[in-house]
């Protein structure tokens, strides 16, 4: 049995995290193991060659955010970029995102491991690799989930032949990954080994980086060495706000996740949402109000993204919670894991590649993000985005502190829908008082532009309703991973509790 307790989106992912705990290492040695076997037991969400963050508290309470984020080149030039649009199908509904070497952001994912590692581990970086790579010798199980996800950004995973022979079924290499196909990701495996020993350096100054700039200045990219070089992690204090009877702390800007949940929050307290039963019309009603009122409030702002703190200036959210008051009454890829160890420590961490920009980086094995082809994270349009700035984000790694004493840790994949997957959790435990496994495993809906996206497993009758007031929607028969994937855990006194949301193949140690 660990010596805390993690809930991650993959068995193998979670199984690193546990080893490194039982050899003696910390949270954060533990989110370091934990990130290296993602990337290559759950390659379509995690990569060193995207970004992310860590939520950070130690034993002794301090609190830290570590934002190692993509960054936009310097550059910024659509004249004879390899940019181009693919379809991704999730089953009941497709989406579309931009991949080729255009759309690759500087990567952020490898400076942020190291700098958390230097601050916070007690491990040597070479035991933490270990897991991962023992995994990718013995080589790696694809599971159901795995494979939907390949299967969801098809085009991605076949566009190039160097990952058709990483991901394909058969020789073939027209079929991704199926369940139970077994997987080697060797060259990935051996350049997390070489990055584990020689450091930071070797992705943004040493060979690495030579192939990332040969690759995109040679084929339609935009990233330079100047870019790599210039990179860094940066070292932020959280967002923190009271919520009832919970303190939440969550991810700051200029990332959006963070202060659109705070503003979220804030605008619940006017709704007493435990008059309400869970899953009723009133109580999802109200929910769909604030998500509504939320996106109006981001877009009436029409906030620079290094201005999101005026979101939470106390007129402004007066100003919407008038109108919560007034109608209360009548109403991509990422993974996330989540680490308590027995010490107090706490670790939220976080972890996107994007889908992926489609082509292989010589051979190392990693896919580079396509952060800059995404339209959640680009609003104003492709190559809108000001040169040389953090890009904004909705991942917010969260923690949770009652006044009884109890400690959440959570977070969520899901693009635009983080923010309304965990305001949902949120309240669930904090107005419901659900079990963990309850407040992240039930239904949940998502409002954006005037369609309601919702679950199924509501009761017919409040289905009905909903789908009467939102006539553009969508109604999804399964838990999905559109939802999010807000893999938990919780620690009142000794004893622990926790769940891996279902949505995203999440798994826990308990």
């Amino acid at each position: 049995m660990a010596k805390g307790i993690i809930a991650a989106g993959h068995q193998l992912t979670l199984q690193a995290a546990e080893e490194i705990l039982n050899e003696g290492g910390n949270a954060f040695d533990a989110a370091i193991a934990a990130f290296y076997a993602a990337c290559v037991a759950e390659p379509v969400l995690a990569s060193p060659g995207g970004g992310g963050f860590l939520l950070a508290q130690s034993s002794d309470q301090s609190k830290i955010l570590y934002d190692f984020f993509v960054q936009t080149p310097k550059i910024n030039s659509a004249d004879g970029i390899d940019f181009f649009p693919i379809e991704a199908d999730f089953g009941e509904v497709k989406q579309e995102f931009h991949i080729g070497r255009g759309s690759i952001a500087t990567p952020g994912a490898v400076r942020g491991i190291f700098d958390m590692h230097r601050d916070l581990a007690s491990m040597p970086m070479a035991e933490l690799v270990q897991p991962a790579l023992e995994y990718s010798k013995n080589g790696i199980e694809c599971n159901d989930f795995q494979s939907y996800l390949l299967q969801v950004v098809s085009p991605i995973f076949l566009h190039s032949k160097e990952a058709r022979e990483i991901f394909c079924h058969d020789e073939s290499c027209q079929l991704l990954l199926k369940p139970g196909d077994v997987y080697r990701p060797v060259q990935l495996a051996d350049t997390l080994q070489a990055i584990a020993i020689e450091g930071d350096r070797l992705f943004y100054e040493g060979e690495i980086a030579s192939y990332i700039v040969n690759a995109c200045q040679s084929s339609g990219g935009l990233l330079t060495r100047q870019d790599l070089l210039d990179y860094r992690c940066v070292k932020r204090k959280p967002l923190e706000f009271n919520y009832k009877n919970c303190r939440i702390i969550t991810n700051p800007p200029p990332s959006s996740g963070g202060v659109l949940i705070a503003f979220a929050m804030s605008l619940l307290k006017n709704i007493s949402m435990s008059d309400y039963a869970p899953g009723s019309v009133s109580s999802l009603m109200s929910l769909a109000l604030i998500m509504e009122l939320t996106q109006k409030a981001r877009i009436d702002q029409t906030l620079d993204m290094h201005e999101l703190d005026n979101m939470l200036d106390e007129e402004l959210i007066q100003q919407y919670a008038s109108q919560v008051r007034h109608r209360a009454e009548s109403f991509r890829g990422t993974t996330h894991i989540s680490i308590i160890d027995d010490d107090g420590n706490m670790a939220a961490l976080t972890l996107s590649n994007g889908e992926g920009c489609g082509s292989m980086l010589a051979d190392t094995g990693i896919m580079l993000n396509n952060m800059l082809g995404e339209q959640d994270l680009n609003p104003d349009g492709f190559f809108k985005w000001k040169t040389d700035q953090r890009m904004t984000s909705m991942m917010a790694p969260s923690m949770m502190q009652f006044n009884d004493g109890r400690q959440v840790v959570t977070g969520s994949g899901g693009s635009n829908r983080i923010r309304t997957a965990l305001m949902q959790v949120m309240v669930n435990l904090i107005d419901y008082a659900m079990p963990i496994e309850q407040a992240v495993c039930g239904p949940r809906l998502h409002l954006e532009n005037g369609e309601l996206n919702i679950e199924g497993q509501f009761s017919q009758q409040v289905l009905s309703r909903m789908m009467q007031v939102y006539p553009q929607h969508q109604l999804w028969s399964e838990p999905n991973l559109f939802f999010g994937g807000a893999h938990s855990v919780m620690r009142s006194g000794s004893r622990y509790s926790g769940v891996g949301d279902i949505r995203r193949g999440g798994v826990c140690s308990i």
